[in-house]
């Protein structure tokens, strides 16, 4: 895996931080210290999470407000959600997730692979569904946000315009080829859906990485039609392209959410009001906006992290 600078800081004054190579397993971070305004007497708060640039923004958030609080984070990103969860919540307190993925991850592995997993694109009905397998886990989940970072897909604007398309629906009855992620076959947040759904032909699919520049130039070239990236992508205006609204909703909910160990928050009910705060200040529009900060202005997480805090009052 590409070996990636951690940088976790909400602001020089308020944590100082060690830094941290990425990978499925990365070295711990550690936040130490404390501004004179919010001291960090309540103790420590264990932060992971995964370690693409949209997770390390909203940890470097977490972490902000818990010091606010007056917690002392420690945060470790890793690679993938299978890691942390095989130590969560025994050695990991609060972990910023993803309504759908979390959800899916805990009932496949209660019920295994073939479980049939919830497609509503309601995070409070997704989270019901999992109320058992979250029980027995030992883990809360707080207030989802209305922030939801879903699979989306795109056209050039060139092609959205010559073709009236501004929607998905917009596609039914057209050929297409898709560039999208290998395991699109099939699933009904993907080609399975498209097809039948929205009753697109999907006349081939051109496995790429999932929301990665090969995807983009496929557009770009006309290989492909339509494009699969996250609903979040910084980058989709910025090289001259469009998300389609997905106006039937195959996308499963994908909000963001804090999930907290059980016990942490029977002993320390008090981290649950800064989380919830910032869940509901944060939208998916601010998610676009802070990932294009990053990716195309390569301004750092921490950085992009710590004004949008600022501005909402949060800090």
């Amino acid at each position: 895996m590409q070996t990636r600078r951690l940088l976790l800081g909400v602001a020089a004054s308020s944590i100082v931080l060690l830094t941290a190579c990425g990978s499925s397993d990365s070295s711990s971070s550690a936040a130490e210290g404390g501004s004179s305004a919010a001291p960090s007497g309540k103790g420590t708060v264990r932060i992971s999470g995964q370690n693409f640039p949209e997770a390390e923004i909203v940890a470097d958030m977490y972490a902000a407000v818990l010091q606010k609080a007056g917690y002392t984070p420690q945060v470790k990103l890793v690679g993938t959600r299978d890691v942390y969860m095989a130590t969560f919540p025994k050695s990991i307190d609060v972990v910023p997730e993803y309504v759908g993925g979390i959800v899916n991850f805990l009932i496949s592995k209660d019920k295994g692979a073939d479980a049939t997993l919830p497609t509503t694109s309601d995070p409070a009905k997704a989270i019901s569904a999992a109320k058992s397998e979250l029980d027995s886990a030992g883990i809360s989940l707080l207030n989802p946000s209305p922030a939801n970072d879903t699979n989306a897909f795109f056209v050039t604007k060139e092609y959205a315009s010559q073709n009236n398309v501004t929607k998905l629906s917009d596609l039914k009855g057209k050929s297409v080829v898709l560039a999208a992620a290998p395991d699109c076959q099939g699933r009904v947040d993907c080609e399975g859906g498209l097809a039948k759904t929205y009753g697109i032909n999907v006349t081939k699919i051109i496995s790429l990485d999932f929301g990665s520049q090969q995807v983009f130039d496929s557009v770009k070239k006309g290989e492909s039609q339509l494009g699969e990236t996250s609903s979040t992508d910084g980058t989709v205006d910025s090289q001259g392209d469009v998300l389609l609204a997905d106006d039937q909703h195959i996308q499963p909910a994908q909000n963001l959410v804090p999930m907290v160990s059980t016990a942490f928050l029977k002993a320390h009910p008090d981290v649950a009001d800064p989380l919830n705060q910032l869940m509901a200040k944060l939208t998916t529009d601010d998610l676009v906006k802070l990932n294009a900060e990053v990716s195309v202005d390569r301004q750092k997480p921490e950085d992009v992290a710590q004004q949008w805090l600022s501005d909402a009052g949060l800090v």
